[in-house]
């Protein structure tokens, strides 16, 4: 009776993990201080002490390592836990954000990846599926929780309450860049739960207004003939 004896694979054909964390890192670094155009497998194997074929290994070209960095990030666990009550899980959030955007690394990737998603559609999809999937986290932990409580009705529209919590601390500190400190985070938080249970128990978050510019209030949509 023959035994299935596979071979171990030794020496480089092993993806050692300290090295791929180190090519991480450093594409990382490099990110932040060069942007994505002017980004070199080179220079990421110079700052990670490795090999350009260490890196060509893992990755196929600098579009991919850059593709796998994004989504290994985006898949980390959101840390969120239960502050009790939906003002309180909001806040949290905007914390845990403000926190994340407000990070060197952070603010200066993140625009310049925006500005290259124009130019590139992997990128461009990448970044959409990985907000697609941190809004998707959002609404199951803040708006879930709200539901189960009785804050928001049964039918809140998740996707688009996510948008509501996050967008204002994004506009803030990735797109104007204005501080925000942790009191104007607070009273950012009520605002946002205020207007969460208006969107939630009104018409769906799916269904676009007709805005009355006169009165700077939604109005119904308008019928065909109207």
């Amino acid at each position: 009776m023959k035994t299935d004896k596979r071979r171990v694979p030794a020496g480089a054909a092993v993806l050692r993990d300290d090295i791929t964390t180190a090519i991480r890192r450093a594409v990382t670094q490099e990110l932040a201080e060069v942007g994505y155009g002017r980004l070199s497998i080179e220079a990421v194997a110079r700052r990670a002490g490795v090999s350009k074929t260490a890196i060509y290994r893992r990755w196929r070209s600098k579009l991919e390592l850059v593709l796998d960095m994004v989504s290994a990030v985006a898949g980390r666990k959101l840390p969120m836990v239960d502050a009790g009550s939906l003002h309180g899980d909001v806040e949290l959030l905007l914390l845990v954000a403000a926190g994340a955007l407000r990070h060197p690394l952070a603010s200066q990737i993140i625009p310049d990846l925006l500005a290259e998603a124009a130019r590139n559609p992997q990128i461009a999809e990448t970044l959409q599926r990985t907000l697609t999937g941190y809004q998707d986290r959002v609404g199951e932990l803040v708006i879930g929780r709200a539901v189960e409580r009785g804050e928001l009705p049964a039918g809140a529209d998740r996707r688009g309450a996510a948008d509501l919590i996050v967008g204002p601390v994004y506009w803030r500190l990735a797109i104007s860049r204005t501080p925000l400190d942790t009191p104007e985070i607070a009273r950012m938080a009520a605002a946002i739960v205020a207007a969460l249970r208006v969107a939630c128990t009104g018409p769906s978050l799916d269904e676009p207004a007709v805005w009355d510019t006169r009165s700077l209030t939604a109005s119904e949509p308008h019928r065909a003939g109207a």
